[in-house]
């Protein structure tokens, strides 16, 4: 079985999809899949179903919509006696499944890997980050339901995946690959247009590819947005790259970078500098 939550709920078993056709057995698989393997107890499961909703007997209602939820998990041959998926504890459930069945759960894993390698081998870092995001179909949640819970969790993971792209990019131009990089940072700064990180890489790699006209550009695209959005200035290492970039110099420094990957924060050290390519 696996589960998975970037991008819409779906369940595979034996790699066919089971279909979920209510929304709050949907919503209640979300729930669970956040906190797979612990136990969400009743009161958190409807406030996440019915929060603000009147609702006469809530534990009838979770009761109905578990039921459904376990003929999706354990199919329609589960005979009784045998180990159900979503499992009854005191005061709550438990979706009874290892952690990494979730994709949620082992992009987290695969991102932290790749903090990790981008310290010692930024050509392993490439391949487990772009693991990493092959994972995603869409936004996190995206047909969960407007509870607390998982409208938090799709921002925290979406909060990572652009913490993955930030290394990701980082990682390509550690290893000399400009090219792609300035390609995904292009479509990451036209979808977050005041995120600094993403303009900062942009420009080195644009640099690097010897379009230095074109990160100056960038450059001032961003400092404008800011300016007229947050009326805010541009971050001191954005306005070191600028500098270092209008001063041509033959080398361009990239400053550390960080990713959440399930826990504290990672820090890369500062990757070496590498002479300006033609």
């Amino acid at each position: 079985m696996r589960i998975e939550i970037l991008g819409t709920v779906s369940v595979y078993v034996d790699e066919r999809e089971r279909p979920i056709k209510a929304h709050k057995v949907r919503a209640l698989l979300a729930t669970l899949a956040l906190d797979a393997g612990r136990s969400v107890s009743n009161v958190e499961l409807a406030d996440e179903l019915w929060s603000g909703q009147p609702l006469g007997n809530v534990q009838n209602a979770l009761q109905a919509h578990a039921a459904r939820l376990r003929k999706v998990l354990d199919g329609p041959k589960r005979r009784p006696g045998d180990e159900t998926v979503l499992r009854t504890v005191q005061g709550g459930y438990v979706l009874h499944v290892p952690g990494d069945r979730v994709d949620a759960n082992r992009f987290l894993e695969l991102a932290g890997q790749g903090a990790t390698a981008l310290r010692v081998d930024p050509r392993r870092a490439v391949r487990l980050l772009e693991s990493a995001l092959r994972l995603w179909r869409g936004p996190a949640l995206l047909d969960a339901g407007d509870g607390l819970r998982c409208r938090a969790g799709a921002a925290l993971y979406e909060e990572r995946r652009l913490a993955v792209c930030e290394n990701l990019a980082f990682a390509r131009l550690v290893v000399g690959d400009a090219g792609q990089a300035a390609a995904e940072l292009r479509r990451l700064e036209t979808e977050h247009p005041l995120h600094e990180r993403f303009c900062e890489l942009l420009m080195i790699a644009l640099y690097q590819l010897g379009r230095q006209g074109e990160a100056l550009h960038t450059y001032h695209r961003i400092r404008e947005r800011l300016d007229r959005e947050l009326g805010l200035e541009p971050s001191a290492p954005l306005r070191a790259r600028h500098t270092e970039i209008l001063a041509q110099r033959q080398v361009l420094t990239l400053m550390p970078t960080h990713a959440r990957a399930g826990g504290p924060v990672l820090t890369v050290p500062a990757a070496p500098a590498w002479p300006r390519s033609a």
